[in-house]
């Protein structure tokens, strides 16, 4: 019975336990990520900068004359269907009838939705979380844990290579970073 009851415990544990954390470059396969590390420096000085206007285009790449790897939407197989922690920043797409965020992107950075350029779209993950989240400031960092899948989504804000059905999503604390 003692057994029993400590196999129990641990197991209780194991379902409590963090998943840990993936990297937002681990989203990349190993082609793109050298492609990307080998990319020269990209001005961020737009009118959007100088005016604090919100870019219409959104998350969707509009400068053709940028290197491939910022469209690109090659996934790494291995991780659909894998259960992840992704932290990140939220962009609200939808909220339910209590005002919480129940579908959002989740980008590597605060303000990708204004900043030129966006990230690819191998950097994007469409998250659902029907129960929702409060967002009072975008610019506050999130944990996202859930099950990623290799999903092309296309809105008319953004295309996305993966999404993510996320059972927990929570705001990024203090306690976090020690």
């Amino acid at each position: 019975m003692r057994h029993f009851i400590l196999s129990l415990l641990l197991l209780s544990s194991l379902a409590h336990a963090e998943l840990p954390e993936t990297d937002w470059l681990e989203l990349m396969p190993e082609e793109d990520r050298q492609a990307l590390e080998a990319m020269p420096e990209i001005s961020h000085d737009t009118p959007e900068q100088d005016s604090g206007f919100y870019n219409p285009g959104g998350l969707r790449q509009q400068d053709s004359d940028l290197p491939a790897v910022m469209y690109s939407t090659k996934t790494v197989p291995g991780l659909d269907g894998k259960a992840i922690r992704l932290g990140g920043y939220p962009v609200p797409l939808e909220t339910d009838n209590a005002g919480r965020s129940t579908l959002f992107f989740l980008v590597p950075y605060p303000g990708a939705c204004i900043h030129v350029p966006p990230p690819p779209p191998n950097q994007l993950v469409l998250v659902r979380y029907p129960k929702g989240i409060e967002l009072q400031d975008i610019y506050a960092p999130l944990w996202v844990d859930g099950t990623l899948k290799v999903e092309q989504v296309s809105n008319d804000l953004a295309d996305s290579a993966y999404a993510m059905d996320a059972g927990e999503v929570r705001l990024v604390t203090d306690e976090d970073l020690y």
